[in-house]
């Protein structure tokens, strides 16, 4: 079967992968779309360390082909959102509802897959560059057959990582002020989480003067070049910033712009080694620094309602789906991506 390959120096589009019958817990997905996020890039320029070979993808979306003993909630035939959140169930942390803190959903990674007879890993538990892939029961979501699936397919990381950011970890509330900055993939979702969580001021921060249209369409009520001007907009700074890039020098100005209360939630993924300053002084009006692993999500819970979110209208999802690409075109939707020609670009199988 089709497959995207990294070895560990590029990455290709392979037809010799193989992967394994589901056992029990697991589930077999016929891949049918999956989004191209930086993160499948940050393994590929080193960022993100992972051993290879691996399959890429992580955020993807299919039907169900098989299920392995003891699978119970989807069938063949289902429709079902990915998660790359392969937990337990039974740990202290599953049971208190923070799934994203599993040490089983940390660090582990299968191989499931093979080529030429040598085993292959698997990435983020989720490979969701390959035709076929199998996951953890827990990872696939039955979602309604009337999404399509290349916009199902985002939900699975963007939505879930931006949305939940807003909703699940900074718990955004009626009337508060959010700056989110980099509108990728990523931010477009913090934008519409904020809108749907209520917030007044949302403030789009971003490098790229093309990117105000969609970063209005999907919540911001105002858009800068440049952080400099938010103190203009907000003069007591605000009570959320967003740090949707990655780097140690916006991580600096997203605490400087706080207001007393405020949070700064950090999304973008810099180097594994990279470190930040800040003013200690700054934080002693209550302010804080939040990390944030996969929007603080319960999978099972959060992609059900998020779907139900986008069948209401209130959620986008086919404007998030830039261009979509035939996975044989997976070099042109990386150096797309890597532009910043697309906000989210889409591997069809």
């Amino acid at each position: 079967m089709r497959g995207v390959l990294f070895d560990g120096k590029r990455a290709e589009v392979v037809d010799d992968l193989e992967v394994r019958e589901p056992g029990p817990g697991e589930v077999l997905v016929a891949v049918s779309a999956a989004g191209l996020c930086h993160s499948d890039l940050s393994v590929i320029d080193g960022t993100i360390p992972f051993p290879a070979p691996v399959v890429l993808g992580h955020e993807g979306a299919g039907v169900v082909e098989e299920v392995g003993a003891g699978v119970t909630h989807v069938a063949a035939g289902d429709h079902v959102a990915l998660s790359t959140l392969a937990n337990c169930g039974t740990c202290a942390e599953c049971d208190r509802g923070r799934p994203t803190m599993c040490r089983q959903a940390i660090g582990r990674p299968g191989r499931p897959f093979s080529r030429g007879g040598r085993p292959v890993y698997q990435f983020a538990s989720n490979s969701a560059f390959a035709e076929r892939t199998v996951v953890k029961a827990v990872q696939a979501v039955r979602i309604p057959k009337d999404i399509p699936l290349p916009s199902a397919a985002l939900i699975g990381c963007g939505v879930l990582t931006g949305v939940g950011a807003v909703l699940n970890r900074a718990r955004v509330d009626h009337g508060d002020s959010v700056v989110v900055i980099g509108t990728g993939g990523i931010g477009l979702n913090v934008l519409q989480g904020a809108r749907i969580a209520g917030a007044l001021r949302i403030v789009a921060v971003d490098a790229n003067p093309a990117k105000e249209e969609v970063a209005r369409r999907f919540g911001a009520t105002d858009f800068l070049t440049s952080t400099e001007g938010v103190r203009e907009l907000l003069p007591t700074g605000a009570d959320h910033v967003f740090e949707c890039v990655g780097r140690v020098e916006l991580i600096r100005q997203a605490v400087d712009l706080l207001d007393r209360h405020g949070q700064a939630v950090l999304l973008g993924v810099p180097p594994a080694t990279a470190e930040a300053s800040f003013r200690v002084s700054s934080l002693f009006l209550d302010k804080s620094i939040l990390g944030c692993r996969y929007g603080a999500s319960r999978p099972q819970r959060d992609i059900a309602l998020y779907a139900e979110l986008y069948r209401t209208g209130r959620l986008l999802l086919d404007e998030l789906v830039t261009r979509t690409y035939p996975v044989e075109d997976f070099a042109k939707a990386t150096a797309d991506a890597e532009a910043g020609r697309v906000a989210r670009g889409v591997l069809t199988f």
